[in-house]
């Protein structure tokens, strides 16, 4: 559909990418990923032809329609959210009211005459492409998708100059996904969503009839959604198949080849060069020695661009406080005329990292600064544990920060034993770099001063954090550093994020806000999602036969044994099938890179492939322990 030949890319000085050949099919699912300041808006906006070219040239299919979403800037007015989504169907909407005028005019004229044949002619044939576009089924497909990105059905009423910006990108997504564009082109599209309207786009993605390329900082959904990876990197665009996580690991196997061929290149470099100086002067190997020069200027010599900097910062750890941190005793909060909580209770021990799940409005963020102590409860009790001392992070907290001062002299001040080196290396984490750390916090955009502020705070931590959003407006490598400096942390975290990788990885427990209530979830966010799966599910006949018959025979003593229920039990059976495979898998691998150890390539080979091998038996023996375990559990579980 577009194909980019030689392309390149200039920003003032700086060069973002060239000789960029590209060809983008019509069933694409491409994720577009880089570091900040490489050129991937630039590059979404050059494919949607919002930006020129500064080198080569682009193709374009005759006919194809894009549809653009920015990350950010639109602002719609003077419709309704539902009558502004249904704008896009404009022409179908002509269609219709022709048909209905072609209708009337039938009534009105002799069926027998060659008028009423000209209409009718012209009515079917209408009708025909109304009903192959879906004409009758707009006002569905409208409600459709307004339900899935969270708005309610007294939202489709309201004005769209009553929501916030945030809100205003959901409709300007509601409306480019509602067009269906040829190919779509989005940057950012989740950063403005909540967990149920990510799960959402994520499957209407996946059977979305046209092409995409998107720019996300959130890995699950780029794993969920894309097919290809096109990576923005050191000036080049380089291009890798399958989602992110397949994306990461074969990335990592070309720097291994890159770094093997330039270590084999180098050595024979080494030896033309040898042979070179040592034989030059001697008459007799004059010839040998003039071809080896031509052979050593012949070589296209391999580089091996730089690795991007792993940052490692260690936060200082707080001080311990009591077993129980914070506790809720039959809680309320309301205010006029909306209930947020009713009886709630549940207790937050130390240690424990708790993700606050819902959807947008559910309550949230009224839970995290009732923790703060910023709101007041309207009825029952709240009490902090022995030493607790809570530290809250808001959506907006760059306004607590003092404008005047300096980014890099203000985090100084605050952790007087950390190295400049280590302090400007915190802030490129956090997407600040060169130059930038000197600027004023005053200058910095909403997004930047939020980010600097939760650089700030994990400087000097508290032992109870209370984080609204802490990852918005972060990149990939951003989030890494901090979830790892939540991971290494000894205190306790309550946080609501909307980014699926990093509360899998960070949450202990989930806590669900909505209804006025708050039930309390073990585990991650797959393990809440699976629960509230079961829950979903109705129970098997036979499970309730099986309550029966243990009620109506109980054990010796009267105790029961504990049994796990059918769906539990079910899911270890999958479990097992897929650890089998698994093992299975591993032992060919294991098999084949042995067999392939006797025959000798080279030294380097020799080396990959016994690592390969050694970390293949080490994977083998994890699955065989995980497997003995999930089968003695299934064991015991079984009927005798």
């Amino acid at each position: 559909m577009i194909q980019l030949s030689a392309a390149g890319k200039r920003f003032g000085p700086k060069t973002l990418f060239e000789g960029l050949d590209w060809l983008i099919g019509s069933r694409d699912r491409i994720g577009l990923v880089g570091a900040n300041g490489t050129g991937k808006s630039t590059l979404l906006k050059m494919l949607g032809g919002i930006e020129s070219l500064d080198s080569g040239s682009i193709t374009v299919m005759r006919g194809l329609t894009t549809g653009y979403l920015p990350q950010d800037g639109l602002t719609l007015s003077g419709r309704s959210v539902f009558a502004e989504c249904m704008s896009v169907f404009s022409d179908l909407r002509d269609i219709e009211e022709e048909m209905e005028a072609l209708t009337q005019r039938m009534a009105e004229i002799d069926p027998a005459s060659a008028e009423y044949r000209q209409v009718a002619e012209r009515f079917h044939s209408i009708e025909s492409e109304f009903r192959a576009r879906d004409g009758y089924s707009i006002e569905a497909q409208a409600g459709i998708v307004l339900n899935g990105l969270s708005f309610s059905k007294k939202d489709w009423r309201r004005r769209t100059e009553e929501f916030s910006g945030g809100w205003q990108m959901r409709i300007a997504l509601a409306k480019l996904l509602l067009e269906k564009p040829d190919l779509l082109l989005l940057d950012e599209p989740t950063n403005h969503l909540d967990l149920e309207a990510r799960n959402w786009l994520e499957q209407y993605l996946l059977s979305y009839p046209g092409a995409f390329v998107l720019i996300s900082h959130d890995r699950y959904f780029l794993d969920v959604t894309v097919a290809k990876i096109a990576e923005i990197w050191n000036r080049q665009v380089h291009f890798y198949t399958g989602n992110y996580g397949k994306y990461l690991s074969q990335k990592a196997e070309r720097r291994e080849q890159l770094e093997a061929a330039w270590k084999n290149q180098q050595e024979k470099i080494h030896h033309l060069e040898t042979f070179i100086n040592r034989f030059r002067y001697q008459a007799t190997k004059a010839k040998q020695v003039q071809s080896r020069i031509k052979e050593l200027d012949r070589i296209e010599r391999i580089e091996i661009p730089p690795e991007e900097k792993t940052i490692h910062f260690h936060f200082p750890q707080p001080k311990a406080s009591g077993r129980v941190v914070a506790e809720f005793i039959g809680v309320a909060k309301s205010y006029p005329g909306v209930e947020v909580f009713r009886d709630v209770s549940f207790i937050v021990e130390r240690g424990d990292r708790i993700a606050l799940v819902g959807v947008n409005g559910a309550g949230k963020s009224t839970l995290i600064k009732l923790l703060a102590g910023i709101e007041p409860l309207t009825s029952g009790e709240y009490r902090l544990g022995h030493n607790v001392e809570p530290d809250y992070f808001a959506q907006d907290q760059y306004k607590e920060l003092d404008p005047a001062a300096r980014m890099l002299d203000d985090l100084s001040a605050i952790a007087q034993r950390s190295t400049q080196t280590e302090l400007r290396n915190l802030l490129g984490c956090f997407l600040f770099s060169e130059d930038d750390v000197f600027k004023p916090i005053g200058v910095l955009s909403g997004g930047e001063r939020n980010r600097y502020a939760l650089a700030r705070m994990l400087l000097s931590p508290s032992n109870f954090l209370l984080l609204d959003e802490p990852t918005n407006h972060l990149d990939l490598r951003a989030k890494d550093v901090l979830l790892n400096a939540l991971q290494e942390y000894s205190g306790t975290v309550i946080f609501v994020s909307h980014d699926r990788y990093f509360i899998d990885k960070l949450a202990t427990r989930v806590f669900e806000v909505g209804d006025g209530a708050v039930c309390v979830y073990p585990g991650n966010y797959e393990d809440y999602q699976w629960r509230k799966q079961a829950q979903a599910e109705p129970p098997p006949a036979f499970a309730v036969e099986e309550e029966l018959a243990q009620a109506a025979s109980p054990e010796p003593d009267g105790v029961k044994p504990k049994r796990l229920n059918p769906i539990r039990l079910r899911q270890l059976h999958e479990q097992c099938s897929s650890l089998e495979e698994r093992i299975s898998r591993a032992e060919a691998e294991i098999a084949e890179s042995e067999a392939s150890l006797a025959v000798f390539v080279s030294v380097e080979e020799t080396l990959r492939l016994t690592q390969l091998v050694e970390a293949r038996r080490a994977e083998l023996e994890s699955l065989m322990q995980e497997w003995e375990s999930v089968s003695a559990q299934i064991q015991e579980n079984s009927p005798a």
